[in-house]
């Protein structure tokens, strides 16, 4: 049989072999062939060898596994009871840095503790029922809570907010948050995750499993419950207040960052992670009473009656550019606390946009977010609707039904302007191109549609590069331009720049800024189109959690309302009336409205109601008052155009539907992405 093989070898390989040539003469040499079958015979059993010793090493470990299982029965219990308490520990401790922290909080809320061992050990045990190997159930089980755990540690150290479960929502844009999120891997997490893989591959070798022999069948409907009730718990308000309620997990409501962040230190990482969880899912919005039933009677009754006939004083229709800038923040507010921890000189930083507010007129807007989630605010300017209404979503685009929607844009576009919109970062995040091709833009430009020469500052590209496509659109436009801009440079991270003090570097590029704001202006100025210009920052920055800019000014939820407190800049080069503008602040989402009142623009029923609103009810945001009351009439109007009929007027019943139209190419943005 082996003579066979060894002459196999000398086929396969002879054809090679004849083309080798001897180093005595030119004929074929029969020992140059068996030397070179010897040698690939000894080639080839090296690699036979080690693939053998490789299995039968396998072989072993399995085989002392197996023996482990049976030699060590009460090594493996306490390997399975230890588990759950294992990794609530380490996903905790993750966030306390310190074990003496830990300590002190399971010392505090010992109540809490339990609640997350529990729900830790129900999940153990749906994964041992399903798989019955402990270390795999370990496994699945660890990467679940240390993800979610290191997710929650690099969150909070970037913006200063926590985890919640809504956030899984930004998953598809992991490669853009990644972007700019502060990701430091220090020893203390490389330690932690250690720790954490040792137990694993202890558990590997002394193999612990579920002993009770059932079929598969049999264990897949008890380790589903298991799993299920888990879920259950934070699904179910009529289970889960009852068990929040009997483990002492703080439940108060909060909408406010700052009273999160309290929650958070209440109830630690697991459990405000599932209550919060729980809030989010109960807040659901559900439709206002009788709009089900007669949906025209509910909307018509908080529509105004008197309607005044406008069409722009002596025709002027100017361009309107919204410019939203992002992490813009005048914190002169907090100009004496500063200055006690060393930070002088703020009016430097700011002089161009006290240029430009000079030229122009400012006030205050309240803003419906702080630290994140711009497209809170980019919503409430796009729609003309409070985000109160849909109970606070950090993504409100993603309730939107695909349709036409009634935005602002459209009323420009119903009006004969030209519409853009203009966004320096990726189309895909937030799901940007694909949901705002239904606000009725003509033309949208990313960070890959420029039609001026790019540069960056920063991490990001230049807000210049944006003023400059703003002038390129209105000067190669005809008609009047509607122009809706959310910048990007100011955006985190904070931590390259000329200073190692991330606030420091933050002002560096908040002056570039206005810099270029105010030379922007200068030239609008020599312009013979007439144009009024608002600008506005989304929120104030986000800045380090533990060691940031607001611990250090010592701002919690009572002293916080000035971070949702917004200074704008209305700016005009025809000489606009804009003694009209409210001295005191309103809410974002009636910006809009103030503009249309000032360029005396086309109304109809819907918005001459928002501009009466704007009067009795000239503040509607959760964050910034917490307690404060619903407002039927807005939370009717807004889901009526958010999620419902749009019973209210809108543009969209004069504007041609897009879908009949012919798709056109380049920059004209159909409903596909």
């Amino acid at each position: 049989m082996r003579k066979h093989w060894i002459c196999g070898i000398v086929s396969i390989n002879r054809n090679t072999l004849k083309r080798e040539h001897c180093a005595d003469n030119v004929q074929f040499c029969n020992r140059c062939l068996e030397i070179k079958v010897i040698e690939n015979m000894k080639q080839t059993n090296t690699w036979h060898a080690r693939i053998a010793a490789m299995r039968a090493w396998f072989c072993s470990v399995h085989e002392k596994r197996s023996y482990n299982t049976l030699r060590y029965p009460m090594t493996n219990r306490i390997l399975l009871l230890l588990y759950p308490i294992f990794i609530v520990l380490m996903a905790e401790l993750n966030q306390d840095k310190y074990p003496s922290k830990l300590v002190l909080f399971i010392a505090e809320h010992p109540t809490i503790m339990l609640f997350n061992v529990l729900m830790s050990a129900l999940v153990f045990l749906g994964a041992l029922l399903l798989f019955r190997s402990g270390w795999f159930s370990m496994l699945m089980q660890s990467i679940l809570y240390m993800a979610l755990s290191i997710t929650e540690l690099f969150k909070y150290n970037t913006n200063g907010n926590h985890l919640i479960m809504t956030d899984m929502k930004l998953a598809r844009s992991l490669k853009s948050l990644t972007s700019f999120a502060y990701i430091k891997i220090t020893p203390r997490l490389v330690l932690y995750v250690s720790i954490c893989i040792l137990f694993i591959l202890i558990a590997f070798w002394f193999n612990p499993k579920f002993k009770l022999k059932l079929h598969w069948r049999k264990r897949l409907l008890p380790g589903f419950a298991c799993l299920v009730a888990c879920v259950m718990v934070v699904t179910v308000p009529a289970i889960s207040k009852p068990v929040y309620a009997l483990f002492q997990v703080d439940t108060k409501e909060a909408d406010n960052t700052f009273i999160l962040n309290e929650k958070f230190e209440n109830n630690g990482f697991l459990a405000f992670f599932l209550q919060t969880g729980s809030e989010n899912l109960s807040n659901k919005l559900t439709e206002p009473e009788n709009y089900g039933e007669d949906s025209m009677d509910a909307v018509s009754q908080y529509l105004a009656s008197d309607v005044p006939e406008l069409n722009f004083t002596d025709g002027v229709q100017p361009n309107v550019v919204e410019i939203m800038s992002e992490s813009y923040a005048d914190f002169r507010v907090f100009a004496d606390e500063l200055e006690e921890l060393g930070y002088t000189h703020l009016d430097s930083y700011y002089a161009g946009f006290d240029e430009a507010a000079s030229e122009g007129v400012d006030g205050k807007l309240i803003v419906p977010t702080y630290a994140s989630y711009t497209v809170r605010t980019e919503f409430e300017l796009l729609f003309g609707l409070p985000v109160k209404s849909l109970n606070d979503p950090n993504m409100p685009q993603r309730m939107l039904l695909t349709r036409q929607q009634p935005t602002i844009p459209s009323y420009y576009k119903s009006w004969g302007y030209t519409t853009a919109y203009v966004h320096p970062f990726q189309s895909s995040f937030y799901s940007r191109k694909r949901i705002y091709g239904q606000f009725n833009f003509d033309t949208m430009i990313f960070e890959d549609d420029f039609t001026v020469p790019v540069n960056t500052y920063g991490e990001y590209i230049d807000d210049n590069v944006v003023y400059n496509q703003i002038e390129s659109l209105i000067a190669s436009s005809d008609e009047p331009l509607y122009v809706h801009a959310t910048t990007m440079q100011n955006h985190q991270p904070y931590t390259d720049g000329d200073s190692s003090d991330e606030f420091v570097n933050y002002l560096s590029r908040i002056q570039h800024s206005a810099d270029g704001l105010a030379d922007f202006l200068d030239r609008l100025a020599e312009s013979d189109e007439p144009t009024i210009v608002l600008f506005i920052g989304d929120h104030f920055p986000s800045l380090r959690g533990d060691d940031g800019i607001y611990n250090q000014l010592n701002i919690t939820s009572e002293n916080c309302s000035s971070l949702y407190e917004q200074r704008y800049i209305l700016w005009n080069n025809y000489g606009l009336d804009t003694s009209t503008l409210p001295e005191e602040p309103v809410s974002i989402f009636y910006a809009p409205y103030l503009l249309m009142q000032l360029i005396d623009a086309p109304r109809d029923g819907f918005t001459q109601t928002m501009m009466d609103e704007m009067v009795t009810q000239p503040v509607y945001s959760t964050n910034y008052m917490p307690t404060q009351e619903a407002n039927e009439k807005l939370d009717t109007l807004t889901y009526d155009r958010i999620l419902g009929d749009i019973i209210s007027p809108s543009a969209l019943d004069v504007l041609p539907d897009p879908s009949e139209e012919t798709e056109e190419t380049g920059n004209m943005i159909t409903t596909s992405e």
